[in-house]
């Protein structure tokens, strides 16, 4: 049995999921709304202030979709309670992040700003003039944006200069040595 899919959801005060046809999950919580159509085969049950997963049979297809629907449905349910967020880091001599509206400015050494929209359920708050905080509902979408943002100018493992997340370490390599 899938120990992450055998595991019920908590439903939070606050929070209501709706199960409809074709499991489509409908989580309505105090930051917001969301929904998703998770796979057919999936039988999803609202019992009190829990939801619970079950599959039908022990395919390796059914296996692997138990935990993956339970651990959608969990996102959805901390996504409406507290919301995710994700934090990067610009690094590098004359790199800066700017906001101003939905648009974010990067300024990351190349000959022109480079400059992006905030997504739909998705904003980009910038700390000081290198840090970028994503929050939304969301996790995909979260973290999507986030590696966007990220691919603008990855970091590079000789001076460390580019886009990272907060918690990312990067393996460092000694540069060239001189002549003898």
């Amino acid at each position: 049995m899938s120990r992450i899919g055998r595991m019920p959801i908590a439903i939070p005060a606050g929070v209501t999921v709706e199960v409809a046809e074709n499991n489509k999950v409908t989580v309505k919580g105090p930051k917001g709304t969301l929904e998703r159509v998770l796979p057919a085969e999936m039988e999803i049950k609202v019992e009190g202030a829990a939801v619970l997963v079950s599959r039908p049979n022990d395919l390796k297809k059914m296996k692997s979709l138990h935990g993956l629907t339970r651990t959608l449905i969990h996102n959805m349910v901390v996504g409406v309670t507290d919301g995710f967020e994700k934090k990067l880091e610009v690094n590098g001599v004359g790199y800066r992040a700017a906001k101003s509206g939905k648009k974010l400015t990067l300024n990351l050494g190349y000959s022109h700003p480079v400059e992006m929209e905030d997504p739909e359920g998705v904003e980009a708050v910038v700390e000081g003039q290198n840090v970028i905080i994503i929050k939304g509902i969301d996790k995909e979408k979260v973290g999507q944006y986030a590696a966007e943002i990220r691919d603008k100018r990855r970091p590079e493992p000789y001076k460390g200069k580019g886009i990272k997340y907060a918690d990312e370490t990067i393996r460092r390599k000694v540069g060239k040595t001189g002549k003898k």
